[in-house]
């Protein structure tokens, strides 16, 4: 039986095209950043090319971007780095009930230090309400931090309203646009962004770099000590191979962004179409006409998530039941929970799937026909 991979939200396989651009990187370059000698400056070299692509897919300055581990570094850089830098200014933060959890729990780290936080509510359709943030907003608010795409519904939020709303205040506007870049058009100035997160395992890319774009006027404390690498910002000798692999990635993703996103509008509306020709009995999460083209979460009535997914994972079937770093835990999505309340069914019986570059539509097919066959046994 062939596997099917429909979990591309919590990781994405790499391209080949990027693993091929790599290994020559991993033998020829090897010399730190940070050298002056020849080594050196080939692996700077690298860098700064790789730094440059990044800026030009979103319209900023490549002086503006900071590579990181990662998406969640890159969250925890904008909220932790610029409530510390700018709290002569204020104290309130807002952000959303459902955020990754690396804004949540960074969030929270913020409240033990003292900063006051809002969390905005969202509603049946996913989204949050503009007239939300416009309530919440005080003369103290520093920050305010809502995804782009919601990472479990694949719902998207009123970015550029936001945007908007706060371009005459003091508050910086960060937004984690890991679910979103790469399949959705982003300008950061024309959007009014102030900062903004990436990953590179979500386009394909390898895992353990991302980057951080922060306004060169937005004020942002260093979180780590050590030397002055990437504008002192975040010290450490960089992942040259890693963002050389990464960039490989973007350009792909830059270059293909249309037809993937045709292609995968054209998988999610399969799979549905699928599912209901088998007759079986499910609920969206969240307005499908705001999602993005490559996430659905699907409330099965009747079932529960756990046995669900160990019942997909037995046919060959990955999927998830949300965030990948909550993945195989017994608790009810935040998410969900944040749309229809605590004791809604659908926050303990839905499933989240996510398609990719290595998807066809006969393996979405065949995907559908088997949770079709599953979900009708666990519920006959």
């Amino acid at each position: 039986m062939e596997p099917i991979y429909l979990d591309h939200a919590a990781t994405t396989p790499m391209d080949e095209e990027v693993i091929q651009a790599m290994l020559p990187v991993y033998k020829e370059n090897f010399g730190n950043p940070s050298s002056v000698h020849s080594f050196g400056r080939k692996g700077r070299q690298i860098l700064d090319e790789a730094r440059r692509i990044m800026a030009l897919s979103i319209h900023a300055n490549e002086k503006e971007i900071t590579f990181t581990s990662g998406g969640t570094e890159a969250d925890n850089l904008a909220l932790l780095g610029t409530a510390l830098a700018n709290r002569h200014k204020g104290n309130h933060i807002i952000t959303t009930k459902q955020e990754h959890h690396a804004v949540l729990h960074t969030a929270e780290e913020l409240e033990g230090l003292g900063f006051e936080v809002t969390y905005l509510p969202v509603y049946e359709n996913g989204q949050i309400a503009i007239e939300d943030v416009k309530a919440a907003l005080t003369e103290q608010t520093i920050l305010v931090s809502i995804m782009f795409v919601n990472n479990e519904t694949g719902v998207i939020q009123p970015i550029k309203e936001i945007g908007e709303l706060l371009k005459d205040h003091q508050a910086y506007f960060h937004t984690d646009a890991v679910q979103a870049y790469g399949l959705i058009d982003i300008d950061v100035k024309e959007l009014g962004i102030d900062m903004l997160t990436v990953s590179s395992h979500k386009i394909n890319g390898p895992k353990g770099i991302g980057f951080l774009y922060a306004n060169e006027n937005v004020m942002l404390k260093s979180l780590q000590h050590g030397g002055e690498q990437e504008r002192k910002r975040r010290p450490g000798t960089e992942n040259v191979a890693g963002a050389f692999g990464f960039q490989k990635a973007v350009e792909l993703a830059m270059e293909h962004k249309t037809k993937r996103k045709e292609q995968y509008q054209a998988y999610k509306e399969l799979f549905i179409r699928t599912l209901e020709e088998n007759g079986v009995q499910f609920e969206v999460n969240g307005d499908i006409q705001v999602t993005i083209a490559s996430i659905i979460n699907i409330s099965f009535p009747g079932t529960n998530v756990e046995a669900l997914l160990a019942n997909f994972d037995l046919d060959g079937i990955a999927a998830s039941s949300g965030s990948a770093c909550t993945a195989g835990s017994v608790e009810p999505s935040h998410v969900l929970t944040a749309m229809f309340g605590k004791d809604n069914p659908c926050t303990t019986n839905s499933v989240r799937f996510s398609f990719g570059i290595f998807n066809t539509e006969e393996n979405v097919k065949e995907a559908a026909n088997r949770v079709s066959r599953i979900v009708k046994r666990l519920t006959a």
